[in-house]
């Protein structure tokens, strides 16, 4: 058993040796010339780089790029595994964009083992004009019923005197950035902007710059990359329809609200309020669902019960969005004592209305001369 154990040993070593001298004499060089060029789409750089020189020796293993990319600032880095020697990211440029690849390289040549070579590295920077003061303040988007964004802003602190601001926007199948052509204006000055027909945008980057111009005065631009459906609201839900069931259960049923949001995309919220005389009805959640109906047991206290019912893009759709405004219903009800109330009211005043009118009769007769025809009391 000993000179088997010695022979295996003898071939594992053997093994070793032959995979170590071959990993050692494969080195991997890093790629090289690596460019960041701006094609003028508001923060989308194309990225680019040359293959390692001796990238064609290794004919036997595959050779690919670990490609990582972020913002000055950033906490982590994005990771892109690519073949190619090209690759177009987005970056706020307002802060400089940071970019680093290295060579990986894996098959027989290294017998398995993946080798990575240096990094190299590059960064990109928008000369930046004006003081920071300058750019507009209060940057907000709305994407109403997935039909049109409405973006408004507020001017810097302190406007030079004749400021003037543009909004310019790209995404993924416009060849160039356009410049918005349906402005918001306060007293002349451009403070917003609608865009229509951006359903190809949705899904996707959408970069945006604000701009400014001033006679003697350079402004700050604002930078920005926005995702319409994180920014989509709906308009309110459609005839909402409250009723009672035998059971003294309200039924509450209503329809997707018009535009075109995706009916399939929308979580609605239901809350309701009894009231309660003069104690102040508050709201309470009832249900978060994605049905357009739902039954609330009531409390059997109430003669009003209000529900309202608003609506937002669900979580399968968007990772947040704005709730739409309410759709208010109330409802009148009644207590089962009151029920019984008004059925014993109409025989109640029935019965008074006879009683008071075999009185007005037997008074009448009473004050009928002796002799009269009975038929005077008619008159009465």
């Amino acid at each position: 058993m000993a000179p088997q154990r010695l022979c295996t040993l003898s071939v594992m070593l053997l093994w070793g040796c032959v995979v170590a001298s071959s990993s050692s004499h494969t080195s991997v060089t890093p790629p090289r010339d690596l460019q960041i060029t701006d094609p003028g789409l508001l923060g989308s750089l194309d990225i680019e780089w040359k293959p390692p020189p001796d990238a064609q020796t290794f004919r036997d293993c595959t050779v690919k790029y670990k490609f990582e990319y972020r913002n000055t600032g950033d906490t982590d880095w994005k990771v892109i595994f690519t073949r190619k020697l090209k690759f177009r990211a987005g970056f706020d440029l307002s802060r400089t964009a940071e970019v680093k690849v290295q060579t990986l390289l894996e098959g027989q040549c290294t017998n398995g083992v993946e080798l990575q070579s240096d990094w190299i590295y590059a960064t990109f920077q928008v000369p930046l004009q004006g003081k920071l003061e300058s750019q507009v303040q209060n940057f907000h988007c709305i994407y109403h019923d997935w039909e049109y964004l409405k973006c408004t802003w507020q001017p810097g602190l302190l406007p030079p005197h004749g400021a003037h601001y543009w909004l310019y926007y790209w995404y993924e199948g416009l060849g160039q950035a356009a410049q918005c052509d349906h402005y918001i204006q306060d007293h002349g000055l451009n403070v917003g902007c609608t865009l229509q027909n951006l359903s190809q945008a949705e899904y996707q980057d959408l970069n945006v710059c604000v701009n400014g111009s001033a006679a003697a005065t350079l402004l700050r631009p604002l930078y920005t990359t926005l995702r319409l459906h994180n920014l989509a609201k709906p308009s309110p839900p459609r005839q909402l329809v409250v009723s009672m069931s035998a059971a003294e259960e309200l039924h509450v049923a209503w329809r997707p609200p018009g535009g075109q949001t995706p009916p399939q995309c929308l979580e609605y919220e239901v809350e309701m309020a009894e009231d309660l005389g003069e104690a102040k009805a508050a709201w309470a959640p009832v249900s978060t669902q994605m049905e357009t109906a739902c039954t609330i047991p009531r409390a059997n206290q109430s003669h009003i019960s209000c529900v309202r019912v608003r609506g937002r893009t669900n979580i399968f759709c968007a990772d947040q969005g704005f709730w739409s405004e309410w759709t208010q219903e109330c409802f009148s009800v009644y207590r089962k004592e009151d029920k019984q109330l008004f059925i014993l009211i109409p025989i109640i005043l029935s019965l008074s209305c006879s009683f008071i009118i075999f009185m007005l009769i037997g008074q009448c007769k009473k004050r009928s001369p002796a002799g009269k025809p009975s038929q005077a009391a008619v008159g009465c």
